[in-house]
């Protein structure tokens, strides 16, 4: 069973019809819906490609290519950092946080292991509007990144400087500072100060909802794939995502 809509199922696999002829693609041994069905399977599920091969009665590297495919076509319809605060209102302000994306990988991949998370993983970036709703998600960068390095990298913080965005985020992001707003730091703070603080923490709250919603995919509780393919396959369930709830 699988709790997508169908007409998730079916937007999924127009775009597959649309690539296949573009392709100038020939028979293949599962139509575009049984192939959207497929990848969906895996990002939902987060099943071996040996075991949708034998459920969908295909290879493994089949179902690989399968999935390699239209994780492709789906990350080419998620929106970009520049198309996402473009459609922003700029009196809105935003939520900026960061998450791991656990990883199967070795002890000796020192670049992937992040010390906040004692775990090994790629870190992602989310924008999420005040209701928790994401509106962009960043490319995966090795898990040992600090946040704040990685929003740099991105470009998060001069976009939305530019167009002067409110961001408001937590204390990994200290030291930002154009128009992000963190928490202040301290013990015995101030009335106004901790008041300031409680008043930020309940305004930033509803970006948690925005890794919930990606983490409900179960292929982000413990991604076997390459950690090149992480960043696409984030893409690629924040375009689902869009689909399914723009419905």
């Amino acid at each position: 069973m699988l709790d997508v809509p169908h007409e998730v199922v079916e937007h999924v696999s127009w775009l597959i019809y649309a690539r296949r002829c573009e392709l100038d693609s020939r028979w293949r041994r599962l139509g575009c819906f049984q192939q959207a069905l497929l990848v969906l399977v895996y990002l939902r599920k987060n099943e071996t490609l040996a075991q949708l091969g034998a459920g969908f009665g295909v290879s493994t590297a089949t179902a690989g290519r399968y999935v390699v495919e239209t994780v492709d076509v789906l990350a080419e319809h998620a929106p970009s950092l520049l198309d996402a605060l473009h459609n922003h209102d700029p009196n809105e302000f935003l939520i900026l946080d960061g998450t791991l994306v656990r990883t199967d990988r070795v002890a000796a991949d020192e670049p992937y292991y992040s010390m906040k998370h004692r775990h090994h993983g790629m870190n992602v970036q989310v924008l999420a509007r005040p209701d928790g709703t994401p509106i962009w998600f960043s490319r995966a960068l090795p898990g040992r990144t600090h946040d704040l390095t990685a929003a740099r990298a991105h470009g998060v913080i001069q976009s939305c400087l530019s167009r002067q965005i409110l961001l408001l985020a937590d204390r990994a992001y200290r030291g930002a500072g154009a128009t992000v707003r963190t928490p202040y730091y301290g013990r015995n703070l101030p009335e106004k100060y901790a008041q300031f603080n409680k008043d930020h923490a309940r305004l930033r709250a509803p970006g948690e909802r925005a890794f919930a919603r990606l983490k409900r995919w179960r292929i982000f509780r413990k991604t076997r794939s390459s950690t090149n393919r992480i960043g696409r396959t984030v893409a690629a369930v924040h375009a689902v995502e869009i689909a399914w709830h723009s419905g």
